[in-house]
């Protein structure tokens, strides 16, 4: 049923009375708002009642059937369903239906019965939403010769649901906000004003201040229907100009609405929410201030000051309010105005108010810092600002149980350092004199705040509220690193005096939380920033130890802050000693298992060529603890990986005798393991113990293959000779290993944890993994041809990577290539569809070997043209990483057609296979995020194969609906020609090709769903 046959279809819609055209004048326009009148309509509210729950759902009969929409008795039992029946299944159900409903064509028909004054508000609420989805979204099915019959429609039924359901009411101003926008500029040139005038008739039956209330609503609906609307980029432009223009009807009234004296509470809270929603349109801060005064005034009323402080924020937070400096200035009085009204709260425990204030002050200064700085003649009203800021700082109490305010100040510290620093050298210094003072006392402030809450009183604190204080320091942390960019070494020297004080004042003993904040700013520091230059850190090394640490949070303060200076620890190996004892000791506390394991691994691969002294005593320590099990899997992971870095730098036999004592009692447990049947307790056991043997030969390189060449290359040890320690010890382990996995092939994570000793201990070690090379392929392969699994590839890709090119090795790493493709050509056989992770691994391995051994694609053994279907099938999988180890594949392939023979024949043969494959997937079949692999593809086959490629496309294009029905012929006929144009040689444009083209296939372009895509 098409939209004028709906209309003429409810001749009791059509508009009943005629708007006045009487002007907007100064009392004269807020008069009639406030006047009383009728009380208007009243709305029947009788139960909707629902004798045959589902009923609705079992009819057969079609939606498109006119009998069967909402506002017949199955439709109003499935709208009691949606919102009153507890079955999750029904309303699920329901809502598909209704959904449905709303976007069919009957939407212009029942949508308006719905709203009778004889329904409850639920059922009124749907007709009124399916009103303004088929405006917002089917507008192009509106006749232009409607438009003024639909606006005074909705003009009636907003008069006529002023003193009904507001959220019917609400619904329906979204509608007709909605019209408005599609209307203006050109059918509706002056929309709101005229919204302004039809609201004005004094002959409605209307109550006046429910008038006023509805005016407000469509007025405060209209910017934010604008906000989510779906009008094209073009016309939004045009739109938002013609509503800032606009704004001369609105402003004015609100203004009036503000400042007479008898207007209620609740009509000042809608006139505010009113301002705060056009503010959003950019509209000139100037044209602003007045009403930005009224909200001021408003924020000494309780009942308005919420709605206020939403306004003034929305209005001084604009982006191109900077732009009017003289506004900004006014403004900082009252802004400052508020610090009485700021105390007065804190000092009552209002946190409302208190955050409210703040977050004005705060948009004020974080906003517009820049331009009030350049202000220099007013630069002292800008520094009240910042001290005020600093006051919501500094708030009293702790977050977030006392307090929420001072995590919203943080953020202006970093906008006024940046843009402080900003200036010119000679104006930098000038500001620098102002505010270094500022900023040093921003840090005493920060770690005022950042200090912990007596342990009784923590004690009573909610895991939430633990957590988002540790949240609230991470945000101090990070302020104070940034703040030290200002501030430099004098920071830490004042921090470094302020402990050295503490620690030594016998006379007034500290409390832990004092010495605990002082040490976590200079953790911060150290964490980011380069202090191996720092004169005060060695005092600060011999100061840690005089600390008296009685508590959790201290102790692993300590401990972290031990790990920030693990570098400075590397080149003054002499202060280690003052230090490492306290570390151990931690190593026992099963609450400082993250802060103290962390802390020894970070000493260990910084300080380790000067640990050997202290090697025994480490290593019996961290057996201990692994011993008794007190620290958690990560934990006992990160030790070991500790473990690893520290017999790096001893000699050989150390490390064998070390290795020895540490892994022997595992082995054992392995061992025993390997005898029993496999259970789940087993097999976590069995994970545990490879995975400690995987992360101690992480970190275990004797040939020190990761070290930074100039910080290191005087402290490395020379090379040692003879087998590498992690080899012996693996060779020794290799049949327990073979042992465990004959049970435990079956399992994917034991598996998975087998592969992964011997993958990092091959990134490791490098070449010096050789010796174990024909045995790892031969388990290798007996593994996947029991049972394929990805984690068996990804093992043998790191072989081809590192060992394929030495003739030495070639052998085994061929044989167990070609046994890996076999096997895995065989399960594309029988579907690889349920094993996504094996055929991605798959894709990685082929390219890998393409890219380090080409030679491998001229075994005989190996079935070329089975690999390139395969990948083709691959191409089509719904999974994106395998789509894109797929691309990797093919875009390492082509190139070798002019090496490999059998590969350009296959791709000569089959390479159309391909393109159809590629297209496809442009043309719609694959994710948006994967068009730039495929480009790829084309640019390799234009590069390596063009005379090849300006047939296969011509001919896939030439098929009807590919590789979208949405492209017509010359649209195809253009990407063809673009892509085998002279910009093919560009990837960077074929992949601008791509993306433009598949947008057409999708029936995307030109959309601002993809205007950044």
């Amino acid at each position: 049923m098409s939209f004028q046959t709906c209309v003429q279809s409810a001749p009791w819609l059509l508009l009943v009375r005629k708007v006045l055209r009487s002007s907007c004048r100064a009392e004269g326009a807020v008069s009639w708002l406030l006047k009383s009148g009728n009380q208007g309509a009243v709305v029947k509210t009788g139960a909707c009642r629902c004798d045959a729950p589902g009923a609705w759902k079992n009819s057969e009969q079609p939606l498109c059937d006119l009998k069967f929409i909402p506002e017949t008795e199955q439709g109003t039992k499935a709208l009691h369903q949606l919102y009153y029946d507890p079955n999750i299944e029904n309303k699920n159900l329901a809502q598909k239906w209704l959904m449905q409903a709303q976007v069919s064509p009957q939407a212009w028909h029942f949508s308006w019965l719905l709203l009778n004054m004889d329904k409850v508000p639920e059922i009124q609420y749907f007709g009124a939403s399916a009103l303004h989805i088929k405006i917002s979204r089917y507008w192009n099915d509106i006749p232009a010769d409607q438009y003024e019959s639909l606006k005074s429609q909705l003009f009636t039924q907003i008069t006529r649901f002023a003193s009904g359901s507001k959220i019917v009411l609400t619904r329906l101003c979204v509608a007709l906000a909605s019209l408005a926008l599609s209307m203006m500029p050109e059918a509706w040139p002056c929309a709101v004003a005229d919204m302004v005038r039809m609201f004005q008739a004094e002959d409605s039956n209307v109550d006046g201040r429910a008038r006023c209330l509805a005016l407000l609503e469509l007025l405060t609906v209209l910017p934010e229907e604008f906000q989510t609307s779906r009008l094209p980029q073009y016309r939004k432009g045009q739109v938002r100009s013609v509503l800032a223009q606009e704004c001369g009807s609105v402003f004015p009234l609100l203004e009036q609405l503000l400042q007479q004296q008898d207007s209620p509470g609740f009509i000042k809270q809608k006139v505010l929410k009113c301002f705060s929603s056009w503010v959003q349109l950019e509209i000139p801060l100037m044209d602003c201030e007045n009403l930005i005064q009224a909200a001021f005034t408003s924020l000494q009323d309780p009942e308005l000051f919420d709605t206020a402080v939403e306004a003034v924020v929305n209005a001084i937070s604009q982006p191109d309010a900077q732009r009017y400096v003289n506004t900004l200035l006014k403004l900082i009085p009252p802004v400052l105005g508020l610090q009485e009204q700021l105390r007065q709260a804190v000092q009552s425990g209002d946190m409302e108010t208190s955050h409210g204030i703040c977050r004005i002050a705060v948009a004020l200064g974080e906003n517009h810092s820049r331009a009030l700085l350049d202000q220099v003649e007013h630069w002292q009203s800008f520094l009240a600002l910042v001290n005020m800021i600093m006051f919501c700082t500094g708030i009293p109490g702790h977050y977030p149980v006392n307090e929420t305010t001072s995590s919203l100040t943080l953020t202006f510290w970093y906008t006024l350092q940046d843009d402080i620093l900003s200036f010119e050298p000679d104006k930098q210094a000038v500001y620098q004199q102002v505010y270094r003072p500022v900023y040093f006392q921003l840090v005493d402030v920060l770690l005022h705040k950042a200090q912990f809450p007596s342990d009784e009183e923590y004690g009573f604190w909610s895991s939430d509220e633990k957590e988002q204080f540790r949240i609230y320091r991470v945000d101090i942390s990070d302020t104070l690193m940034y703040v030290y960019e200002m501030l430099g070494a004098e920071l830490l020297s004042s921090l470094y005096d302020k402990l050295g004080r503490l620690l030594t004042n016998t006379e007034q003993p500290s409390t832990w939380q004092h010495t605990e904040a002082l040490l976590y700013g200079f953790q911060s520091i150290a964490e980011t920033i380069d202090v191996n230059y720092s004169d005060v850190v060695p005092g600060l090394i011999g100061l840690i130890p005089r600390i008296s640490i009685s508590n959790v949070q201290l102790a692993d303060t300590v401990m972290f802050t031990i790990g920030a200076l693990s570098e400075w620890l590397a080149d003054h190996p002499v202060m280690i000693n003052n230090v490492l004892p306290l570390v151990l000791q931690a190593l026992g506390n099963p609450e400082l298992s993250i802060s103290s394991v962390s802390t020894l691994k970070k000493i260990c691969r910084e300080c380790k060529y000067d640990l050997p002294p202290y090697a025994a005593n480490i290593v019996a320590v961290s057996q201990e603890v692994l011993m008794k099990q007190i620290h958690k899997t990560s934990q006992c992971m990160w030790l070991m990986q500790a473990l690893g870095f520290l017999l790096s730098a001893l000699q050989v036999e150390e490390i064998l005798k070390n290795l020895h004592s540490l892994i022997t009692p595992y082995i054992q447990q392995l061992e025993k393991l390997a005898d029993e049947m496999p259970n789940p307790s087993n097999k976590l056991a069995i994970i545990h113990i490879l995975g400690l043997l995987s992360n101690l030969f992480t970190t275990l390189d004797i040939s020190h293959h990761d070290d930074d060449h100039e910080s290191t290359e005087v402290k490395k040890l020379p090379v040692q000779q003879g087998p590498n320690p992690v080899v012996v010890v693996l060779q020794q382990v290799f049949q327990l290993i073979q042992k465990v996995l004959s049970k435990w092939l079956n399992d994917a994570q034991v598996v998975e944890s087998v592969c992964a000793i011997f993958e990092k201990s091959v990134k490791t070690l490098l070449d010096d993994f050789a010796p174990m090379v024909p045995q790892l392929c031969e388990m290798l392969g007996q593994m996947y041809s029991t049972i394929p699994q990805a984690s068996a590839i990804d093992l043998t890709r790191q072989l081809v990577h590192i060992f394929a090119h030495e003739p030495a090795h070639f052998p085994p790493i061929k044989a167990l290539f070609l046994l890996v493709t076999s096997v895995t050509l065989t399960l594309f056989q029988q579907g690889p569809r349920d094993h996504p992770d094996i055929v991605d691994s798959f894709m990685q391995l082929l390219a890998q070997a393409l890219k380090r051994k080409p030679d491998l694609f001229l075994c005989s053994n190996l079935d070329v043209k089975a690999v390139f279907q395969c990948g083709v099938l691959s191409l089509k999988f719904p999974e994106a990483p395998t789509v894109k180890a797929s691309c990797g594949f093919f875009t390492e392939l082509l190139p070798r057609c002019g090496e490999v023979a059998p590969v350009a024949q296959v791709v000569h043969e089959n390479g159309k296979v391909l393109l159809q494959a590629v297209l496809e997937g442009i043309g719609g079949q694959a994710s948006r995020s994967l068009m730039d692999h495929f480009a790829e593809i084309l640019f390799a086959l234009n590069k390596h194969c063009f005379s090849y490629l300006s047939i296969w496309i011509k001919e896939a294009m030439q098929q009807d609906g590919f590789p979208s029905a949405r492209v017509s012929p010359e649209q195809k006929e253009t990407f063809s020609q673009q892509i085998l144009s002279r910009e093919r040689v560009n990837k960077r444009r074929v992949k601008e090709m791509v993306k433009e083209f598949t947008l057409l296939c999708r029936g995307l372009h030109g959309t601002e769903y993809t205007a950044d895509y």
